[in-house]
């Protein structure tokens, strides 16, 4: 393939955008190359602006469960933009939005729109922190939460892939206030607990990790944080920014039988359009204005566009019949190959998948668990599966760090395909 377009508009973008691209991972910096610049997508397909097609495991970075513009989803959008894009003020989808998002997430009693997880992160901690009147949060090495200050502190995603998990700009005051754990390691905790009593406001969480890659929590770890939690009068908030929705109606804390005091959310709920929100006990979010003392604003929070798609979305994955068990079988279906691939070549790696969240991780451990796992991965491996499989129709987050993410859309032909060109990747990585 020939992509001399993207890199003419990757060239003139630097003139005017930082690195050129509007978020880091973008780049393609941690793979080496130039990004691609796409210009249209359709189910599991996208095509950039040279014409090549791919297959998509990216999917917006998690959204399109249902596939690249739904026709349902199209259909919503546009009717609905010929009635006004956004008011300032409140409307009936944001009601019906809620009360859905009520309904599918059974540990959600209130909740609010906003317009990024950035956004529904930050705010879920300061209402967190106002609730409680104390000023410490704990998160974990390799999760990551948002761009906001606090989440900075060894984080995962780009800021793992660029190697900058302490950013600068981020104050020496901040940095104090966010306490780091590790993931799936419950002593490490309690340590914390014990050292910083009645002090923590919050322990935040992705559920199950994508921006470190997938990881799923062990049993004891997961519900020893949510004990602590309770011990402690501390609030739970899981990030499921990315898991809501995607991996059942409930979310990952229905498949992980724990049940968070806050959730945040985003990605699926905007069906494509920018969006976020956070809700969980109505105890808690009642503290925030303008009923409580606790503020937070957008202008934006809860557009119709966005609305009209996320309900949109969601109405069909809450009602059509084993929407989730077909989409877990298509993951399955994708494993397996790629298991088999390794498997047959005798590749030193392995795949990490809970339902249509996955990644494959270059590494000689015979376990990925953790953050202290993930960071003896072979990226410069990764660099050249990736490319290998970019020139054979196959579109994957340009990152060792990242998840893939499987959507409706795609057949088992698209799955076929993505294995023979796995296949042959894997070939030509090992004959080297």
């Amino acid at each position: 393939m020939t992509y001399n377009k993207s890199i003419a508009a990757f060239a003139e973008a630097q003139k005017s955008i930082p690195g050129g691209v509007n978020s880091p991972v973008r780049s393609f910096k941690s793979v080496g190359g130039q990004p691609l610049f796409i210009s249209k997508a359709s189910g599991s397909k996208v095509t950039d602006i040279d014409g090549n097609e791919f297959i998509d495991y990216v999917g917006s970075w998690g959204p399109m469960i249902l596939g690249h513009t739904h026709p349902d989803v199209v259909a919503a959008i546009q009717k609905t933009a010929a009635f006004g894009a956004s008011f300032g003020a409140p409307t009936l989808l944001e009601t019906e939005m809620a009360e859905l998002i009520k309904e599918m997430v059974p540990s959600i009693e209130s909740v609010r729109m906003v317009n990024s997880g950035t956004e529904a992160t930050m705010s879920a901690l300061r209402l967190a922190r106002g609730y409680t009147g104390r000023d410490l949060v704990i998160k974990f090495e390799g999760c990551y939460h948002g761009h906001n200050d606090s989440f900075l502190i060894e984080a995962g995603s780009g800021a793992l892939t660029f190697g900058i998990p302490n950013t600068p700009g981020v104050t020496k005051g901040t940095a104090k206030d966010t306490l780091t754990a590790k993931f799936n390691d419950l002593p490490s905790v309690i340590q914390l607990f014990e050292k910083n009593k009645d002090q923590i406001a919050a322990v935040i969480i992705e559920p199950v990790t994508g921006n470190m890659g997938v990881i799923t929590p062990e049993k004891e770890f997961i519900e020893g944080i949510r004990k602590l939690c309770d011990d402690n009068k501390t609030v739970l908030i899981f990030d499921e920014v990315m898991t809501g929705f995607r991996l059942s109606k409930g979310g990952a804390q229905t498949i992980l039988g724990v049940t968070p005091d806050l959730t945040t959310l985003g990605k699926i709920i905007g069906g494509g359009l920018p969006v976020g929100a956070y809700g969980g006990k109505l105890e808690i979010m009642n503290e925030l204005a303008p009923k409580g003392p606790v503020y937070q604003a957008g202008t934006l929070s809860g557009n119709p566009l966005a609305m009209s798609a996320g309900l949109t979305t969601l109405k069909l994955l809450n009602e059509t019949e084993n929407f989730y068990s077909d989409l877990d079988a298509k993951a399955a279906l994708l494993e397996e190959g790629l298991q088999n691939n390794l498997k047959e070549l005798n590749f030193k790696g392995l795949i990490n998948r809970i339902g249509s969240m996955f990644t494959l991780f270059f590494t000689e451990e015979e376990s990925v668990n953790s953050f202290a796992d993930v960071c003896k991965c072979d990226t410069n491996l990764f660099g050249q599966y990736f490319k290998m499989s970019l020139d054979s129709g196959i579109y994957l987050a340009p990152s060792q760090f990242e998840a893939g993410f499987v959507s409706i859309a795609h057949s088992e032909k698209d799955i076929e395909n993505t294995v023979k060109a796995s296949y042959m990747a894997l070939k030509q990585l090992k004959n080297k």
